[in-house]
Order: structure tokens, then C-alpha cells, then sequence
């Protein structure tokens, strides 16, 4: 029963209200048990929450980047510290901001189902609360205050697609898709969570008003939207369109999608599944470095603007499921060079904690698995090195690129804008390439991008195993 904060009885007693508008309450009070319940599986705009906005928490973020100038990082509670809970991400922002990173994925924090859970964070039952494991509001604004006051974005991730099976809205059955004989059914595999109805408009109005109520209530910047290929695109346009009428906000949203749509919808970014799975069969079953340039290219047709893709070597997924870069890319080095490739070439670069050192363990997102943030600092240096030439470097953001030859063993292209030209060659073999340069480079005077030395290029390059030289121009 819904309490609409009608008077009591005793209140009548004390307030001068007249006769007629006495009896008009009463009838109020009296109908609320024929009114105020709802049998599950009935939607009418009467019996649909009227949740309203809360007032604007704190001061909007105005330092958020633009889209071809994020460093994104995505941070796993269970795994990025000790504790397992945000306190523990607020503890060590610093090392974050440390390495370059601008923006600050959070997976998943929402309370999740327990009715036929397998104990996944993305089978939400409360789309406004905060899971007890990782604390409360006022734990996720301290974060969200924290990281602000270190020109860092914080984006959550959202679900869309579905809600756990005892979430509240499962009351309302025509917000559900349904089978032949009218039962919620799940979406695909995933027998946990129940697959929403975005033919509902009130279900739409309520998933939008949940998704602005972590922008407002908490400072947020946006959201990371999962399976969002699940979605219907005009519900993501008609939440963004709502998201962006918010005041003196600027909102990031990207997508773990590959529908051309979702840019039309109002996305900046989507994941870079091609460009990953063709780095992987390079490296381990032996294609041909040169179809990389394939995979770039196919990712940026038709794109506009600065629309961009995520491209990234690790993620929960992939991390938990198929391996961690050190093993996927064939050790520490190997990964580093997969790493520069997906920073230089195109698109937007993502860290995935943990991988900024190397660490051996696949991490879990279903139970607590801490990183050891001591091993490896001359890893986390490395990433440290290639994020900052990105972040100071227009060419590499938004230049043009030219792929050179076609070569089986080294990735070779130059990005250009303005004056500013820079080229990277990468071997993403195990052994050592003695790569024939471009005609072109030898006309030039070129210097080490990282360290200002200069290089005189010859005939040839020898490139160690899974090396990679970057040049700019002097």
C-alpha cells in the first residue's frame, strides 16, 4: 500500500476544516485500501510510482573530457582493494589519477537479487540503492567528491536489459516480457534475471527517472551501459535526450554495443570487440599484423564527429572468463605493446584494474579476489609513460593515420595533425623483425617520442620480440 500521507482520524479534531471537506478526506482515507494496492501484473499510470528528482547533490563536475580525450578505467570493487567496497577505491584515487586516467568506470554497485541468483552483480533489485558490501549514498558521493577534486569523471554501470527476479518492478508483469502463456521469461541464457518490456512507457518513465537519480543524487557523470544491442534505440535516445536536459551537466555515455544506432541515440563510445578479437589472432594464430589496419578502419565507418570506440586488451569479462593480458599477449612486454596499439591507432583507451601491474590473477567479480598493487612498478611505469605521450599528443587523439606497408610482423602507421607527425612501428612477434622502413621516413628528421633522443632511420629497423618504437617528428 502506497502511503500518500493522508491525515488521520485525530487530525480532524484539531484542523477547521469544514464539514463537506471532512467527509471528502474521509472518503480518501477509507478508499486507500480499495486504491492504494495493486494486484501484481496490472500498469496504469494510477498505480505507477510518482518518484520525483532530488535535488541536485553538490556542484556538476565541469572538467569533463571530451570524448576523444578520455582515459578511461574500469574498476572491479571486489577485486581493486582489501576492503572490496568504495571506500577502498576512494583510498588509492591517487594511484589512479597517477597513471593518466580521466575517467573512472565503477561496475556495477546496486543491491543485487537473490531469487535464482548465481550471485551476478548485473542482476539488479534496486536500481536506486547501494549494495551493503560497498557501502552507502554517502560513501558513493565521497568517492564521486574525491575523484572530482582530481579532474576525474565517474561513470556507473547500468543494466537496462533486465532486472533480478526480485526486484519490486516484477509486481508490475506488463513490464516483463512475456512467453505464450503469459510468464516472465529471461533474456537468452541468463536464467538469473528477468527480461524487461520496453513496450511498457511506464516502465521506460521509471528506468529513465532511476537513471537520472544517480546524476543528481550522487554527482555522477554518466553511464557505462551494458548489453545495450538488448535495448530498444529510441529508449536510449529518449533516456540521453533526458539525461542532457539535466542543468550545466555534461554527460558521458558509452556502450557495450556494436549497433550503428547507438551513436544516433545519443552514445559518445562503444566497445571495441573487432579491434580486440583481431589483436588476439595476430599475437596467437599467427594472422598477418597487417589486418589490423582492416580492423580500425571497419570500426570508424560511418562515424561522425567525435564519436569514438573503447578499445582496451582487458576487461571483467574477457579477464575473468578467457585470461589476463600477460597471458593472452604472450607476457608482460607483448601485452605492453598491445596496450600501445589500442591507445595509438584510434579510439579511446581503457585499463582494467590490475593490469597496470601485471597481475597473474584472473579476477572474479562474483566473490573477492584483491590485487597485489606491489608487484611490477616497472609496468606500471610503462603505462604510465605511453598514457601521458597520448594525452599530450593531438596527433595520436585525432589525427589522421596512414598505414604503411603491408608487413606480417610489425603494425606500422603514422598519425598526422598539423605539424605534429607521429609514427609507431610494433612487433607483435616472439622473435626478433628486421623491418624495412618506409622511403618516406628516411626523408625526414625524427627524435623518440618518449625521450626526445634523436633517431636517424636507415634502410631498416631491427625490432626486439614484441618491441615497438615510437618516433615524432623534430
Amino acid at each position: 500500500m502506497f502511503n500518500i500521507g493522508l491525515p488521520s482520524l485525530k487530525h480532524f479534531k484539531k484542523t477547521r476544516f469544514s464539514v463537506k471537506e471532512n467527509i471528502l478526506w474521509l472518503m480518501l482515507l477509507f478508499a486507500m485500501p480499495i486504491y492504494g494496492c495493486k494486484k501484481p501484473g496490472n500498469e496504469s499510470p494510477s498505480t505507477t510510482p510518482k518518484n520525483q528528482d532530488p535535488e541536485q547533490y553538490d556542484v556538476p563536475f565541469n572538467k569533463v573530457p571530451n570524448t576523444s580525450d578520455i582515459i578511461m578505467y574500469e574498476v572491479n570493487l571486489k577485486a581493486f582493494s582489501n576492503e572490496g567496497n568504495l571506500k577502498g577505491v576512494q583510498n588509492k584515487l591517487d594511484h589512479i589519477k597517477d597513471l593518466g586516467v580521466n575517467v573512472i568506470w565503477l561496475m556495477p554497485i546496486y543491491p543485487i537479487g537473490t531469487v535464482k541468483s548465481v550471485g551476478s552483480p548485473y542482476a539488479i533489485k534496486d536500481y536506486k540503492g547501494v549494495n551493503t558490501e560497498f557501502g552507502n549514498l554517502e560513501d558513493l558521493r565521497s568517492l564521486v567528491k574525491e575523484a572530482h577534486k582530481r579532474d576525474m569523471s565517474v561513470i556507473l554501470d547500468w543494466v537496462a536489459n533486465h532486472t533480478a527476479w526480485d526486484h519490486p518492478w516484477i509486481q508490475n508483469k506488463a513490464w516483463y516480457k512475456q512467453n505464450s502463456a503469459g510468464e516472465i521469461i529471461s533474456p537468452d541464457s541468463w536464467t538469473d534475471v528477468a527480461k524487461l518490456n520496453y513496450d511498457s512507457q511506464n516502465m521506460r518513465k521509471e528506468m529513465i527517472n532511476a537513471m537520472k537519480y544517480w546524476v543528481l543524487a550522487a554527482n555522477v557523470d554518466g553511464y557505462r551501459c551494458d548489453h545495450t544491442d538488448g535495448v530498444p534505440a529510441d529508449f536510449w535516445k529518449q533516456a540521453i535526450d533526458e539525461l542532457n536536459k539535466i542543468p550545466n551537466r555534461k554527460i558521458i555515455m558509452f556502450a557495450e554495443g556494436v549497433r550503428n544506432d547507438l551513436f544516433s541515440s545519443g552514445f559518445q563510445m562503444n566497445f571495441g570487440w573487432n579491434f580486440y578479437s583481431k589483436l588476439k589472432d595476430i599475437y596467437n594464430k599467427n594472422q598477418a599484423a597487417s589486418t589490423l589496419a582492416a580492423a580500425n578502419t571497419t570500426d570508424y565507418q560511418n562515424m561522425t564527429g567525435d564519436n569514438q570506440v573503447l578499445r582496451f586488451t582487458s576487461n571483467h569479462d574477457d579477464n575473468a572468463w578467457d585470461n589476463t593480458p600477460i597471458a593472452i599477449f604472450n607476457g608482460k612486454q607483448g601485452a605492453m605493446t598491445a596496450f600501445l596499439l589500442t591507445s595509438y591507432m584510434g579510439g579511446v583507451p581503457m585499463i582494467y584494474n590490475g593490469q597496470e601491474v601485471a597481475s597473474p590473477l584472473k579476477l572474479s567479480f562474483f566473490y573477492k579476489t584483491p590485487i597485489d598493487w606491489s608487484i611490477n612498478p616497472e609496468v606500471t611505469q610503462e603505462y604510465k609513460k605511453i598514457i601521458a605521450l597520448r594525452k599530450s599528443s593531438v596527433a595520436i587523439k585525432r589525427g589522421t593515420i596512414n598505414h604503411y606497408q603491408n608487413n606480417s610482423d610489425v603494425v606500422a602507421f603514422k598519425k598526422t595533425s598539423g605539424n605534429e607527425e607521429i609514427v609507431v612501428l610494433a612487433n607483435v612477434r616472439d622473435q626478433s623483425i628486421n623491418y624495412n622502413v618506409d622511403a618516406s621516413l628516411k626523408t625526414k628528421q625524427w627524435k623518440n617520442a618518449f625521450t626526445d633522443a634523436d633517431i636517424s632511420v636507415a634502410n631498416a629497423i631491427n625490432l626486439a620480440p614484441y618491441s615497438y618504437i615510437v618516433l615524432k617528428n623534430k
